[in-house]
């Protein structure tokens, strides 16, 4: 057993489901939140404060930690990995576990497909045990169609009929708690897909199965979906720049990828688009 586990990014949709698998598991563990007040986790959970442009808070919720898991957030210019690895070496911790994108580093993807670049750099030369995991498309980004879809409206297509190896992110979560406490992983990057490529308009057409109505799509241009981006999603110019190249990329084909990393770490397979709509089909009602 891990003596201490530091999870960072905690309150997030896969920081929470870490801690929450971790605790089930009867570790020991630490959840790091700019907000600890505002934190809601299992009994036994310690809250610490933390935050990236506050180097001293980072090292003390470091104290004592023996594996930590990084999730940084990303963006253009971002060196929130950078101050955790930091904070991590400064305080020994032996294994490093960090999320990361599919696709990192390939130069089809854009500017986008660098912003994972340094931290992983940083991770790969912390002197630690490391890890890297490599998501895919969450199956919950498509949590931001449920007013559309209550209003019966059409819901934005950004790729066309692009595919990707769509993820559960409890398959996430599940890969990182696994790594986080068992050995055998070290120096290895997972990509972590779902088993099985899929376009948005068959997401739309598997969420109206579940649904029992129908899901319609209307495809956005790209200059509809930097419009999209900026006003609907609030990021700021250069991360809708750097969405769009990704975007294109998925229109391509580039990320129509499927593995058996999952399986691999887990043991069984990854879950379905269709399991996940199944088990958030009261988001979209």
């Amino acid at each position: 057993m891990v003596d201490m586990i530091l999870v960072t990014g905690a309150t997030g949709t896969i920081g929470s489901e870490v801690v929450r698998q971790l605790a089930a598991r009867g570790e020991k563990v630490r959840a790091l939140t700019r907000d600890p007040a505002k934190a809601r986790v299992p009994s036994g959970v310690e809250v610490v404060r933390g935050d990236y442009l506050d180097p001293g808070s980072l090292e003390g919720a470091m104290s004592g930690v023996t594996a930590a898991f990084l999730l940084g957030a990303p963006g253009p210019g971002s060196r929130h990995d950078q101050a955790l690895v930091a904070a991590a070496r400064a305080a020994g911790v032996h294994r490093l576990v960090k999320l990361s994108a599919i696709a990192t580093g390939d130069p089809d993807v854009g500017p986008s497909g660098e912003w994972h670049v340094p931290g992983e750099r940083a991770v790969r030369d912390s002197g630690a045990e490391w890890t890297i995991l490599r998501p895919s498309s969450f199956a919950s980004n498509t949590l931001s169609w449920a007013q559309a879809i209550r209003q019966g409206e059409p819901v934005p297509n950004m790729t066309a009929d692009g595919l990707s190896g769509v993820i559960d992110p409890r398959d996430v979560s599940e890969v990182a708690a696994r790594v986080l406490v068992d050995g055998g992983h070290a120096g290895r990057t997972y990509t972590l897909t779902g088993p099985e490529t899929i376009s948005v308009p068959r997401q739309a057409a598997d969420l109206a199965s579940v649904l029992g109505r129908p899901v319609a799509t209307r495809e956005l241009s790209p200059e509809e979906t930097r419009d999209h981006l900026l006003t609907v999603w609030g990021f700021d110019d250069a991360q809708a720049e750097g969405i769009l190249s990704g975007t294109a990329f998925v229109r391509g084909g580039g990320n129509a990828v499927v593995t058996e990393d999952v399986p691999e770490v887990l043991g069984k397979p990854a879950r379905t688009y269709r399991e996940w709509a199944a088990d958030h089909r009261q988001a979209f009602i």
